[in-house]
């Protein structure tokens, strides 16, 4: 047996404490490695044999074109399967089902997101989703009247919203920095953050990737700016794990939060909360704990009642990223962003401007195109409400465009049908 066959065995293997992974997504993996043999990840990028094998492992309406996979991606049919078996079963006896059977399997999920985000399971909190990860983050720290917090003008609207609650009810200052997109490179983002930093700097709130023209951010050069001033840096993943492999030692960072139900395709309502356990006793819960729970990273899970299937179904959605591999998943996603991205560049007449790192690794799936002489919003609504595709029109201060997000069961077809349209109205206008 080969090496990366072993690899592959070992990942179906990953959810064998919660008894979810059945035969007909395995089946699909099987013949989806058979495809691969030994090829290299960017070989298999425009292969649809490979590819096809794991469309099918989702019930996707393809009534509609979904590239908005970036807000909300469904789950594989066996990830949902999994969670609606659990629902089923814990309604029938909630207070033994749910609360004795099925919430302590938590643990399992617990393990399994600590060894794919590479931290110790006592560092992994596990959350509804990425606001909430952030908000424990936001709320957590205590800050004085005067203290600074930095942060940049694409971070995610919730979060600012959240920092301008602390502004508003504890006197705190933000400062917010701006960059050019897409950036010339790492170093001018560092810059711009290093230039706002004063002596009352105590936090900067950066995401991983933005939400908006896909940018992949510095964060380990971000840290290692910050650590040595004693300023703590909030990381936002909520795009990033699962889209793009990394670690967090390859980030270095004490803080990070994420959703799962984007990139790692797990249920609607699950994300996690990464601390560093140094820093969990200074950091409050969202949500009040007992003070013996004040060095226990389970004190950020402490929201009241709420539905185990949500959240152990998360091992199912891990154990087939692992099967497919980040490394497979991200040459893909870049193919697909690829192949409508230039191909507007190239037959736009010079009215297309992508402002997503093309060729470049700060960039991933995630695509944002401006077009000249097309309103974004009315571009937006005549693809959804003409043509069925969905996207994601964005307005933003300094920039305004169109943002585009596959993922892995995205066809070809739909991908050339998006580009096609928009071709069209380049020459013959929203008719």
């Amino acid at each position: 047996m080969h090496t990366s066959r072993r690899s592959f065995v070992s990942s179906l293997a990953g959810a064998a404490a919660l008894p979810v992974f059945h035969s007909g997504a395995g089946r699909r993996l099987r013949e989806a490695w058979d495809v691969a043999g030994q090829r290299a990840p960017v070989e298999l990028a425009d292969d649809e044999a490979y590819w096809s094998t794991i469309q099918r492992a989702f019930d996707a309406d393809r009534t509609l074109v979904n590239l908005n996979n970036g807000g909300c991606s469904p789950a594989p049919t066996h990830v949902l399967d999994a969670m609606i078996r659990d629902l089923r079963f814990s309604n029938e006896l909630p207070v033994e089902h749910m609360w004795r059977v099925l919430e302590p399997r938590i643990e399992s999920v617990r393990r399994d997101l600590a060894r794919e985000f590479g931290c110790d399971a006592e560092e992994m909190a596990i959350t509804r989703n990425a606001s909430e990860s952030m908000e424990t983050l936001i709320f957590g720290l205590d800050l004085r009247r005067g203290d600074e917090v930095i942060v940049s003008n694409q971070n995610y609207g919730r979060m600012l919203t959240s920092w301008d609650q602390r502004v508003r009810r504890d006197g705190i200052v933000v400062r917010s920095i701006s960059f050019e997109v897409p950036p010339p490179s790492a170093k001018h983002i560092v810059d711009r953050f290093a230039a706002a930093i004063s002596p009352r700097t105590r936090i900067i709130e950066v995401p991983h990737i933005t939400n908006l023209t896909g940018q992949i951010m510095p964060i380990r050069e971000l840290v290692r700016l910050a650590r040595p001033r004693g300023i703590e840096v909030f990381v936002d993943g909520a795009h990033a794990f699962a889209h793009f492999p990394f670690t967090r030692d390859e980030l270095e960072c004490d803080y990070y939060g994420t959703s799962l139900h984007k990139w790692l395709l797990a249920p609607i309502g699950t994300g996690f909360l990464y601390v560093r356990k140094e820093k969990q006793r200074a950091l409050w819960p969202l949500m009040a704990a007992p003070a013996e729970m004040d060095d226990n990273v389970r004190k950020y899970e402490e929201i009241g009642t709420h539905p185990a299937a949500n959240h152990n179904a998360v091992s199912a959605a891990i154990a087939f990223h692992r099967a497919i591999g980040a490394e497979r998943k991200v040459e893909r996603l870049r193919f697909l962003r690829d192949r409508w991205a230039k191909r507007l560049i190239r037959e736009g007449n010079g009215r297309v401007r992508v402002l997503t790192p093309l060729d470049s690794p700060d960039g991933a799936g995630i695509g944002f195109v401006h077009i000249e002489g097309l309103g974004h919003n009315e571009l937006g609504a005549w693809l959804h409400e003409k043509h069925r595709i969905i996207t994601t029109p964005i307005t933003h201060q300094e920039f305004t465009g169109v943002r585009i997000t596959p993922n892995v069961y995205t066809t070809l077809d739909e991908v050339d049908l998006f580009a096609d349209r928009v071709l069209v109205a380049l020459r013959k206008g929203l008719a």
